[in-house]
């Protein structure tokens, strides 16, 4: 079994990397610079050389707000380059898994969503995700999508390190509390995507995972303060008061009952897994 990992250098990319030690899986990793999604011909001759059994596609095009101003470049990698991975993958017979977002959703339910639910995603960022969603499909029926939300790690760039940094910089930090989600520990996630390739049965078709529970960023941040000893205040503001370029879902929740139910998942509760990420980070209760 061969799995090759694009986005390699990103959360769940990492994640990967970390899980690669198991002896019984064999894996490729890619970023950019070893593999550009958006030339078709490039990833024909990839996988006509490396023959991936399977393909977990991490890489995407993930500024949300700069997005908004770099639609074509958004378009190129979350719409184009996940159809090129799912054409090489039906031409050869490759299992995809492709990674995808709750920004589908337009934000204005009021119960989690469920894989059925009407998009209507709000942004670019959004809409060329969703599009690429489509695309993975058409062009190869027997992939799986995957729609995760919230994500954090102790790689890159995310909210728990922003707030850990920003914490113990400041006296007070502000954080919204009008959105409401669910957080995803990028090493579950991965580990959840492990398992699917592992079970035996493949069921192609949409899925959520995430974390269980439901939260918003203030709540969130306030739980980061408070296993991690910190002493910095906590305000929370409305979204109007934190104005950005694309608009965030106020509601993003995601039924993950599909994923529970077809792949026997039960994903843990979000702040056991924050305490694990914490712990990665170096900070312990």
């Amino acid at each position: 079994m061969t799995i090759l990992v694009t986005g390699a250098n990103g959360q769940v990319g990492q994640e990967f990397r970390r899980l690669a030690m198991d002896p019984a899986l064999a894996f490729l990793f890619t970023g950019r610079d070893e593999l550009d999604i958006t030339d078709r011909g490039a990833v024909l001759r990839y996988f006509e050389t490396h023959r991936p059994t399977h393909c977990i596609n991490c890489a995407a095009y993930t500024a949300v707000d700069r997005a908004e101003s770099e639609p074509g470049a958004a378009a190129a990698l979350n719409e184009n380059g996940a159809a090129n991975l799912a054409y090489a993958c039906a031409l050869s017979s490759t299992r995809l898994i492709h990674l995808s977002t709750d920004y589908v959703f337009d934000g204005r339910g009021n119960r989690p969503y469920v894989e059925t639910d009407p998009t209507g995603p709000t942004g670019i960022y959004g809409a060329t995700k969703l599009a690429g969603e489509r695309r993975c499909r058409e062009e190869d029926p027997q992939s799986i999508v995957i729609r995760t939300s919230w994500v954090f790690s102790s790689y890159g760039s995310n909210f728990v390190k922003t707030m850990l940094r920003l914490m113990t910089e400041r006296d007070q930090v502000r954080v919204v509390n009008d959105q409401h989600g669910c957080p995803t520990y990028a090493a579950d996630l991965a580990d959840s995507i492990l398992h699917i390739i592992r079970a035996g049965e493949w069921t192609p078709g949409i899925y959520h995972i995430a974390n269980e529970g439901e939260t918003t960023w203030f709540q969130l941040a306030m739980e980061i303060r408070d296993r991690c000893g910190l002493t910095c205040a906590v305000e929370p503001i409305g979204t109007a008061g934190f104005p950005t370029a694309a608009r965030r879902p106020a509601y993003s929740v995601l039924d993950t009952e599909k994923i529970r139910s077809v792949y026997g998942l039960a994903p843990r509760h979000w702040k056991e897994a924050l305490a694990d990420c914490l712990g990665r980070l170096g900070h312990r209760m």
